[in-house]
């Protein structure tokens, strides 16, 4: 996946849930405005509907980021666009995000941008949220990509069986194994599962920075969240974290032209 570091060769900042400390998470706002901002790469949550549908939605539940309530996994879309998922966060309303209005928002940007797309476990629907999510990428035609240099997704995941179920059927397709411990993150589960990265916290990257090598020995690359301040944007530039998840994308680059 060495196609994703920018072109400066410091870390390429992704989008957490869009700008999201700008705007709401996960809503086309947000995603627009990181993309104004220069962000290299989006990340999303997907959960599936009663109707199976991919929903960009990270809670279990709509209380939180919506004016309605309710579990996502009992709800159909339809029922999801009745309510606002927006003016919770800064007074604009916005309607439900799905995985297809943020791929065509993606792949049809002037610039090539990288969708890392996380699905949440464990869920009611279990594997069928990676049977969906691979249908949604082919039919996008971006689900068999010629290498994982040039995959214009990249499906990232806490779940080992939905990083393995992943690789099985699309070996090309870049995968990251996140974690929050160095035993998940350093231990033999990327391996198993063929991950071709893994995913530290910057709380576990501070207190274990020798993970980047060894991630590197390995063949694998770090994609590291969620980064917020100066001074974990310069440690992951140290370390040579190839991607930097932040919700303040803008900022995040500004820090990085400093960076030597």
């Amino acid at each position: 996946m060495t196609g994703g570091i920018s072109r400066s060769g410091k870390p390429a900042v992704v989008a957490h849930r869009g700008a999201s400390g700008d705007y709401a998470e996960h809503t086309l706002r947000a995603y627009e405005a990181a993309l104004e901002q220069g962000a290299d790469g989006l990340e999303c949550d997907v959960r599936l509907t009663l109707d199976h549908q991919l929903v960009c939605i990270h809670d279990r539940t709509i209380d939180r980021t919506s004016d309605g309530s309710g579990l996502v996994s009992e709800m159909t879309l339809p029922q999801l666009r009745e309510h606002d998922f927006g003016s919770w966060h800064d007074g604009t309303p916005a309607g439900v995000l799905t995985l297809p209005e943020l791929l065509t928002l993606t792949l049809d940007w002037r610039r090539p941008v990288r969708l890392f797309i996380e699905t949440k476990h464990p869920v009611r629907y279990g594997s069928l949220v990676e049977q969906r999510l691979m249908e949604t990428l082919h039919e996008f035609g971006v689900g068999a990509p010629p290498s994982a240099d040039h995959s214009r997704a990249v499906v990232i995941s806490f779940s080992p069986s939905g990083v393995w179920r992943v690789r099985r059927t699309a070996p090309m397709l870049p995968t990251i194994l996140l974690g929050d411990t160095p035993r998940v993150i350093a231990g033999s589960a990327a391996t198993a599962v063929g991950a071709t990265g893994v995913g530290p916290s910057i709380a576990t990257l501070r207190t274990h920075p020798d993970l980047v090598d060894k991630a590197a020995a390995a063949g694998r690359v770090t994609y590291c969240w969620t980064v917020e301040n100066q001074e974990d944007v310069q440690l992951c530039a140290d370390l040579g974290v190839r991607w930097l998840a932040t919700n303040h994308p803008a900022r995040v680059r500004d820090w990085l032209v400093t960076v030597e």
